[in-house]
């Protein structure tokens, strides 16, 4: 794959592209005995099985749990990932407001706590993220940590506790899951690749409280102005690979001054879109299915922080991004790299829900990121 734009946003205009949304309602297989893929498409929760052990061939299979909680101004960013041969688990916070004007990677985190591990085997990671489950180790290799991620029916649990720049590091949170909030889990096949697949679930809409402790220093978030959102993923995919992803929840007031909780999740230029996009709002819990979303121009080399235009195929998402902060981080390491420009911004414009109804957004909090990665 070459690091350009995946798709060709102004074709959408002549009507030249249109996505099958093909939704699971049922428990489905994922993978036969041999490794091969099953069933791609899109679900409202995670009802696609699986068995790790069918994953062919295992050496490409990698796993991880992103929690990202914000409030506009700071943002904590929680994650666990493994592959075949170890992982490592991380709590980092970011300073919002740090302008980074000059694009340097890394600009504005205040507080990176990273430990590695060998081997992946101890490291048991549940096969669905939407039901209760409980992660809870202490690792003691390249660094040290301890750390809980802990889901029940109606709220999530995160702690982390090691150290950074001989300071400790400790964070707690809690988000609410709302009774029968939905979310969107996909499964997009690689074409002419029979057993590689990119599965993931995406839990918006959480709000979420706690705080992160350096030392002295404490940062805390309320459920009145923060939100984390899950990025959980199960993959088994090639070495390089491009995309984008937009998320963000906040809380709106109807006319009648109800309040709602309103989000989005736009991921584009993975695999092989033909049988679902990872593209939706949520409203008070229910999922209300995009199609495929585009950017107008392609920020790379040097329009990121310039305004980001999105459209969907249907014409439902038509947002434009007003970015204020790039988290820029590249880590680049013989074969292995990780690129990122995780852009901030304020985003304003229209939407529209399944009924027809549409929403005016104005000045709502979200990222959108581009990433190049090979791994």
């Amino acid at each position: 794959m070459t690091d350009e734009a995946p798709r060709t946003y102004k074709s959408w205009l002549k009507g030249e592209v249109k996505s099958i949304q093909r939704e699971y309602t049922q428990p489905v297989p994922l993978l036969a005995d041999d490794g091969t893929l099953l069933a791609a498409g899109w679900a409202r929760h995670m009802l696609f099985d699986y068995e790790s052990k069918n994953v062919r061939p295992h050496s490409r299979f990698k796993e991880w749990e992103f929690y990202q909680v914000s409030n506009g101004r700071f943002t904590v960013q929680v994650n666990l990932a493994k592959i075949a041969v170890g992982g490592f688990v991380s709590a980092v916070l970011i300073d919002l407001k740090n302008p980074n004007t000059k694009n340097t990677p890394g600009a504005g985190v205040i507080v990176n706590s990273t430990a590695f591990f060998i081997g992946s085997k101890k490291y048991v990671m549940p096969v669905k993220g939407d039901v209760p489950n409980n992660i809870k180790y202490s690792v003691n290799g390249i660094g040290k940590a301890d750390f809980e991620f802990d889901t029940q029916k109606n709220r999530r649990t995160l702690y982390f506790k090691s150290e950074a720049k001989g300071k400790p590091v400790e964070c707690s949170f809690e988000m609410d899951i709302p009774d029968e909030l939905e979310n969107i889990t996909t499964v997009l096949p690689f074409e002419g690749k029979k057993s590689s697949f990119f599965m993931t679930m995406k839990q918006n809409c959480m709000p979420c409280s706690g705080s992160l402790r350096w030392g002295e220093e404490v940062y805390s978030f309320s459920k009145n102005d923060s939100f984390c959102c899950l990025d959980w993923g199960r993959v088994n995919a090639p070495h390089r690979l491009v995309w984008y992803w937009g998320n963000g929840s906040t809380r709106l007031t109807d006319s009648e001054g109800r309040q709602h909780i309103f989000g989005f999740e736009i991921t584009w230029g993975i695999g092989d879109e033909s049988f679902a996009t990872e593209t939706c709002l949520f409203l008070d819990g229910k999922v209300h299915k995009l199609g495929a979303v585009d950017v107008e121009v392609f920020p790379k080399p040097d329009k990121y922080m310039q305004p980001w235009h999105f459209l969907s195929e249907d014409g439902r998402f038509n947002m434009t991004m007003s970015p204020f902060y790039d988290q820029h981080s590249d880590m680049n390491a013989l074969v292995l790299r990780m690129h990122c420009h995780q852009l901030h911004g304020l985003w304003n414009g229209t939407v529209v829900l399944d009924d027809g109804a549409t929403l005016e957004i104005k000045d709502m909090y979200a990222f959108c990121e581009y990433v190049e990665n090979r791994w």
